[in-house]
């Protein structure tokens, strides 16, 4: 306490002991792929923020274009704002190994990065290195996209596996064996999405019309929908913005089928154009996660809490501090919930906290960790999906728990 020597009126700041609980960022991509100048920032994790920062980094004079500089043009063309480049100066922008970091492993680094992509690369060592990727960290989703040339789309419902030596094709085309399948593996927790068809865009270096990949375009829409709607709008019947014309155009039947499959579909209707017509992830059909705005949002709600938790860590672990852990993941929620990220007419209905007695029982205690249970409402399906945040000296840890209906 202050020691008061003057008589007067003195003014004290006390804490009112409310932590508010940020949203983090949710439309920060990340690009892995191969640069007009393949020797530009070799291997380096480069932070980008318009197109004509790339320009300069990036592209040579009179370079020509690569999937990754369509892949960042479009982005940027499509609402995104802000990404990080890693330049492989290879064809595979798979990990390397041991100790020495490099392609899209360094995308660990930035916690920022909430979308991940490697435009042109539709061979199964990139899909798993991309899924692998994003399972690993839990707190971003990769954009994955079919081969450019695919003339048998049931290949687009069975998953890609390697070439054998005898079957004389590669991994990514229409020329496939019928054996072989087109698809990134099953995602269980819905950290992947799956895009068909490429699309014919003008080459923003050579102005000559050219097919592209469109994975980042797809990402450049992931982040306009965020801003302009919010994460928990699922990024679907939204225009390609730059698409000219598609390289397959598919009929209601053939993408009822995808659908089904977890392919979104990018579809050209006569009076709205090119529009993507699917927000499905990876994870099967009967999972809670196979909804991509599901998986973003709890994505955005887990590391939003974990971040601004961690002023729990050291804290004595007694009901002064259950209380304002549910006062701030409480508070924090309702604003989700009012800005109708979340189902139910009442907070009650939409969410609930539990840290207490009973989520921390005197052995959780003397493991010294704090537990809480959380269990959320999504837009849809209106079920409750239940997660657990435990806090230790190390960190935050976030474990889900499958969904139960609301």
């Amino acid at each position: 306490m202050p020691t008061y020597m003057t008589p007067g009126i003195y003014v004290e700041e006390i804490p009112g002991g409310a932590r508010p609980i940020q949203a983090v960022g949710t439309s920060t991509a990340g690009f892995v792929g191969v640069a007009p100048d393949p020797t530009a920032h070799l291997n380096e994790i480069v932070a980008i923020n318009n197109w004509s920062q790339f320009l300069r980094e990036f592209v040579p004079e009179n370079g020509t274009s690569t999937p990754l500089s369509h892949g960042v043009f479009g982005f940027f063309l499509n609402g995104g704002t802000r990404c990080y480049v890693v330049n492989t100066g290879l064809n595979k922008p798979i990990t390397g190994t041991g100790r020495n970091r490099q392609g899209i492993d360094l995308f660990e680094e930035v916690d920022e990065i909430a979308i991940v992509a490697a435009p042109g690369f539709t061979d199964p060592a990139s899909y798993e290195a991309l899924l692998a990727h994003c399972e690993k960290l839990k707190d971003r989703v990769a954009i994955l996209e079919a081969p450019g040339k695919v003339t048998n789309i049931d290949l687009l419902t069975k998953v890609a596996t390697a070439p054998t030596p005898d079957s004389g094709g590669s991994s990514g085309g229409g020329g496939a064996p019928a054996s072989q399948g087109l698809k990134p593996r099953q995602s269980d927790n819905g950290f992947g999405a799956f895009y068909f068809p490429n699309i014919i865009v003008r080459d923003p270096l050579s102005n000559d019309l050219v097919e592209a990949p469109v994975s980042g375009h797809i990402a450049g829409i992931w982040a306009r929908s965020d801003a302009t709607r919010g994460v928990h709008k699922a990024p679907a019947n939204e225009p390609v913005r730059g698409a000219l014309n598609l390289t397959y155009r598919l009929t209601s039947e053939e993408q009822g089928e995808l659908n089904q499959n977890g392919v979104n579909c990018l579809r050209l209707f006569a009076r709205e154009g090119i529009r993507v017509w699917g927000a499905r992830t990876l994870a099967a059909g009967a999972s809670e996660w196979r909804y991509l705005n599901v998986r973003r949002l709890f994505n955005m709600i887990e590391e939003s809490i974990a971040v601004s938790t961690r002023w729990i860590v050291f804290e004595p672990n007694d009901r002064t501090l259950w209380k304002s852990i549910r006062r701030d993941v409480s508070a924090f929620l309702t604003r989700i919930w009012r800005d109708g990220g979340l189902m139910g007419t009442t907070p009650e209905e939409a969410f609930f906290v539990l840290c207490d007695e009973e989520t921390n029982p005197p052995e959780v205690i003397d493991a010294g960790q704090v537990v809480t249970l959380i269990g959320i409402a999504p837009v849809k399906p209106a079920e409750f999906i239940i997660f657990r945040i435990t806090q230790t000296s190390s960190g935050a840890e976030i474990e889900a728990q499958g969904g139960t209906n609301g």
